[in-house]
């Protein structure tokens, strides 16, 4: 079969954006996580994804409270966030900032790590599916 195969996650991803500030999507690797987000992408305009294992993304948060207010507009997603675990403090102030849903969507291995550290840093702020 060829194609992407219909995520029933996409609908409830979508209602969760429209209604949290961040949402984080974590999963196993490979099980269809950066397809949904770029499927959201392709949906909601002014959405702007970020692959942090590409050097060149991740480049672009060399000085991330830049990045963040020049697409302050933007649902920015942040594909395989547990690159940069240090990024949480930051996007708990953004989001404070901003103030408005539909800020983040974070993509990551569902590991105890990154699950206690951004649950800790981003209390009441975000979503997890």
């Amino acid at each position: 079969m060829h194609g992407n195969i219909q995520r029933n996650l996409f609908q409830t991803l979508l209602d969760r954006l429209s209604s949290a500030p961040a949402v984080a999507l974590l999963g196993a690797r490979q099980v269809g996580k950066s397809t949904i987000a770029q499927s959201i992408g392709e949906y909601l305009p002014n959405t702007l994804y970020l692959d942090l294992e590409r050097a060149s993304d991740l480049n672009k948060l060399t000085h991330p409270e830049v990045f963040f207010k020049e697409f302050e507009s933007s649902l920015i997603c942040l594909d395989e966030i547990q690159r940069l675990p240090e990024i949480f403090k930051l996007l708990r102030s953004e989001i404070d900032r901003k103030n408005r849903n539909g800020q983040f969507l974070v993509l990551g291995s569902a590991s105890r790590d990154l699950i206690q550290q951004s649950s800790e840093t981003l209390a009441g702020r975000l979503s997890y599916l």
